[in-house]
């Protein structure tokens, strides 16, 4: 199931520089389940989302080095042992059962195997305590675990775990608020594995993380398949080493960060992925969050609630749709940077990165929009950032450039730390201030000289500055913004009409103004 690790190469842009590590904010307090989600009784975590993402990708089109195969999702079902919870006794059954030892409300696996794993434990632990060499399966298939003194799943050895969800079961897990054990390398999760561990199925599982996190391994994490839904009073699902998406309908409500790759020592780890699937975030603090690099190539992300949405030293959207909601900066690159005073690029570009080559980006932030200590290079995908309101923030702040070589981007917040595209952007573009603010709402049409409409988009916070670029603008020709007409749009962006429009402004393509309002290009 295992295979030797090797070094990986992440073929993306998000893989220079591994070695830096992430400048993070501070996490957030901790609070109970229960003021997370706001119900004294956790049912599920309600984020609002998009219609659920099904998609998945396979094992075989991982570019990474993981521990998960697709071998993992196969085995003998007359191989595998029945173990049956209760707390009048558990009762284990079949191929290796002797293998599994019940003492009170404790039940422990201690070798290698398939084990179904049904029943209920009011108050108990499932523990793994397997050989380093030996992989263990555990079928949930109508399973509720409680514990009153640490996790209700805990690994503290084994070569690698997989939850496998029974199609059409419904599994629930919830630790204690507080721990016998509170060292500073006890377990601290609902689920808590010291080895690598994986999460498949076509099943449910629902997860409260009472006293810290909801799930969390020291190695490895796969979310493959599955209806996860997980409400935790820090962090909602961890994995050090890094965290791979494949698949499943995963929902996270969280006081910390929502989901995260936390090993900051080894440059080829720390890293987070999603391939498909979807995940619904409401956190804390971050959203989405690896030390190293966070990669993004299909399936939905949304994140309805942040202080930073998504964070690393090293992001790349390359596919999907992602929805970010921060009370900060919305995607954030961050790494060594020497503050030099200032903003919008007056600081020294780090060596790290934000790169979108495809996909669909919705941003809505209070902070910076697209932030990079270093560059920002995008090539392809539809970006629509609405950005600050106030001063302080832009909805671009690059420390080095700001490449845009194809895609749509359209970028909209106040006038005061505005920054428009670098020189080193081969498609054409536009920055337009508006003078004074216009209100949510407001359809911002785009014309060229001929009276053409090339643009339509429509703001969803009140806006003074307008930077937008495509294939139909050309450098050094004129374009006219204008307020009003009618829209039919898709975050943001559609068609339109300038039938009842007020011209507002006239800009040359290719001139841009940071943070001075009214400069060129500007009114």
């Amino acid at each position: 199931m295992k295979f030797p690790f090797r070094t990986k190469a992440l073929a993306s842009a998000a893989a220079l520089c591994l070695a830096l590590a992430l400048a993070g904010c501070s996490a957030g307090s901790m609070k109970t389940v229960s003021e997370v989600t706001g119900n004294s009784t956790f049912q599920s975590a309600a984020v609002p989302s998009a219609s659920p993402d099904t998609s998945t990708a396979a094992p075989g089109d991982v570019t990474e080095d993981t521990h998960f195969d697709a071998r993992d999702l196969k085995w003998d079902a007359a191989a595998e042992t029945t173990l049956t919870l209760a707390d009048s006794g558990s009762l284990a059954e079949g191929a290796n059962a002797a293998a599994v030892s019940v003492s009170g409300g404790t039940v422990r696996i201690s070798a290698a195997g398939t084990y179904r794993v049904s029943g209920t434990l009011g108050d108990g632990q499932l523990v793994v305590d397997a050989p380093a060499k030996d992989p263990v399966r555990i079928i949930l298939d109508g399973a509720q675990i409680a514990s009153s003194t640490g996790p209700a799943i805990l690994v503290n050895e084994a070569d690698e775990v997989l939850l496998h969800l029974a199609q059409g079961s419904s599994n629930a897990v919830s630790d204690a608020p507080d721990y016998a054990d509170t060292g500073a390398d006890a377990p601290n999760a609902a689920i808590y594995s010291m080895a690598d561990l994986a999460i498949a199925g076509e099943g449910a599982l629902t997860v409260e993380g009472n006293y810290q996190d909801g799930i969390a391994s020291k190695d490895g994490l796969v979310l493959d398949s599955g209806r996860v839904t997980v409400a935790a009073a820090d962090d909602g699902i961890k994995g050090k080493n890094y965290v791979l998406v494949l698949g499943g309908n995963c929902t996270v409500t969280a006081a910390g960060d929502g989901i995260s790759s936390t090993n900051d020592t080894d440059a080829d780890r720390g890293w987070l992925h999603q391939y498909a699937g979807q995940l619904t975030v409401s956190a804390g603090d971050d959203g989405l969050k690896a030390q190293t690099a966070l990669s993004i190539s299909g399936g939905t992300a949304v994140v309805s609630d942040s202080t930073e949405a998504l964070e690393a030293a090293d992001i790349h959207i390359s596919g999907g749709t992602v929805n970010a909601t921060a009370s900060d900066d919305g995607l954030n690159t961050a790494g060594a940077a020497s503050p030099l005073g200032g903003g919008g690029g007056a600081e020294q570009a780090g060596d790290v990165h934000l790169a979108i080559s495809g996909g669909s980006v919705t941003v809505n932030a209070e902070g910076d929009g697209l932030d990079s200590n270093g560059d920002i290079a995008i090539s392809g995908g539809q970006i629509v950032v609405n950005g600050p309101a106030a001063g302080g923030n832009g909805s671009i702040d690059a420390n080095g450039d700001v490449a845009v070589t194809g895609g749509v981007l359209a970028a909209a917040g106040s006038d005061s730390m505005a920054q428009g595209l670098s020189g080193s952007s081969t498609q054409g573009g536009l920055q337009v201030s508006l003078g004074s603010a216009v209100p949510a709402g407001t359809v911002i049409q785009v014309a060229d000289s001929a009276g053409k409409l090339v643009a339509t988009f429509v703001a969803s916070k009140p806006t003074e500055n307008l930077v937008y670029s495509a294939k139909d603008i050309e450098n050094g020709r004129s374009y006219t913004i204008s307020t009003g007409g009618s829209a039919e749009v898709a975050a943001g962006l559609g068609a339109g009409s300038l039938d009842g429009a007020v011209p507002v402004a006239t800009v040359t393509a290719g001139q841009y103004a940071s943070g001075l309002g009214g400069g060129p290009g500007g009114r």
